[in-house]
């Protein structure tokens, strides 16, 4: 909860620091990593820095929390904490981190604005800063405890055990412990880090979701291969160096978009390579013998361009009360709709969880459907692959 000297501060002050967060967190970022260059080297998406998406993603962030301080003092955001969290815990991101963060945060505010931050204004933003940080802390801290590891220790080598080619840019690789040791619980809908040594000597880090169902002798993840300006530098060369036997550096499992416990009825809807982590939550259904009702949606551009397309189907057909709906762009004779998804005919039942993953325009369009059916915002839950760009608008 802000304090009472620092609420009126932030309320005045927001409409020019969150205007001016965007130049404002480009100019940390470039502070920071002059000052600390290991940190976009060995940390931070290189490819995300190059197209600016992290900076949108911080600024969005920062404006969500503080507006949430001033409309909810009463309540904290935790939706919005804990996704950055698990995320910044798949990194092994530890509390030391964040006073660096603070640094040059602070500097690029004073840069920007200037003699507009006052120390009364200064003072102020830094307790957002600090209500936020130590809250991302806290959380962080609870998620290596109850992984037990301790804090930023998340990694460990593993190996690729099998590689099969889904699509022509989509592979599949199993991965296991060189030793045999079992690989560890995770909860389906949950991803790893994978880190990689590239050629320039730097160690760069994606997260992948686990696209098959707890319990199994080796976990398994999903890999589109990004195209375009900058390439996708840890897909690339998974794609291209990535073979049985190939050492690999992975992180033990997190992320917060979870299949839930129970009988209520849930719909699944994915598009493209937003797929994984729905398969593993179907995988995990029917091992598991579930009964409950579920609706599935896929779209994708093609049935050739669709990964896991008949583990899809067979998943499904072996759900008492499952139910598939496809969507391609280009469906030939597979028998689905041609176009895209489309939620709002679908006979939902009442109190339908939803879980949502693909790109943006694709969730944005879904969630607004649901919602317009009646289907509460609280319980339309997400997963973005990649800076969250959503964060303000759909916490």
């Amino acid at each position: 909860m802000l304090s009472e000297q620092a609420a009126p501060v932030i309320r005045a002050t927001l409409p020019a620091v969150g205007g001016a967060l965007d130049e404002i967190t480009t100019r940390f970022y470039a502070g920071m990593f002059e000052a600390h260059p290991e940190l976009l080297r060995d940390l931070f998406n290189r490819g995300n820095q190059a197209a600016g998406d992290q900076a949108k993603a911080l600024a969005g962030s920062i404006a969500a929390f503080a507006v949430a301080l001033l409309e909810n003092p009463d309540t904290r955001p935790d939706v919005m904490l804990s996704r950055i969290a698990h995320k910044h815990a798949s990194l092994g991101v530890t509390a030391d981190q964040y006073k660096i963060v603070h640094e040059h945060l602070f500097a690029a505010i004073v840069e920007v604005l200037g003699e507009a931050v006052t120390p009364e204004v200064a003072q102020a933003w830094d307790e957002v800063y600090w209500l936020m940080a130590n809250a991302l802390i806290a959380i962080e801290a609870r998620l290596y405890q109850e992984q037990g590891v301790e804090a930023g220790q998340v990694w460990h080598q593993m190996e690729i055990a099998g590689r099969h080619e889904e699509t022509a840019d989509i592979v599949s690789f199993t991965l296991r412990h060189p030793d045999g040791h079992p690989v560890s619980a995770f909860r389906p809908g949950q991803y790893v880090s994978v880190q990689v040594e590239l050629p320039d000597g730097a160690h760069q880090i994606r997260q992948y979701s686990l696209s098959n169902a707890p319990g199994r002798p080796e976990w398994r993840i999903t890999v589109k291969r990004v195209e375009g300006d900058p390439a996708g530098e840890v897909s690339s060369w998974l794609h291209e160096n990535g073979k049985v036997g190939t050492p690999v550096n992975v992180s033990i499992p997190f992320g917060d978009l979870v299949l839930p416990e129970g009988e209520g009825p849930l719909l699944l809807a994915s598009a493209g390579i937003g797929s994984t982590p729905m398969i593993a939550m179907l995988d995990h259904l029917v091992e598991t013998g579930s009964t409950r009702p579920v609706t599935v949606v896929h779209a994708d551009r093609s049935p050739l361009s669709h990964a896991h397309a008949e583990e899809l189907r067979r998943l499904v057909d072996a759900l008492p009360q499952g139910a598939l709906q496809l969507w391609y762009e280009a469906p030939g004779e597979s028998g689905a709709h041609e176009g895209r998804a489309d939620v709002s005919t679908l006979d939902l039942p009442e109190g339908v969880h939803a879980y949502l993953c693909g790109p943006l325009p694709f969730m944005r369009v879904v969630r607004g459907d649901l919602i317009g059916r009646g289907v509460a915002a609280a319980d339309v839950h997400y997963e973005v692959f990649g800076p969250d760009l959503w964060l303000g608008a759909a916490a």
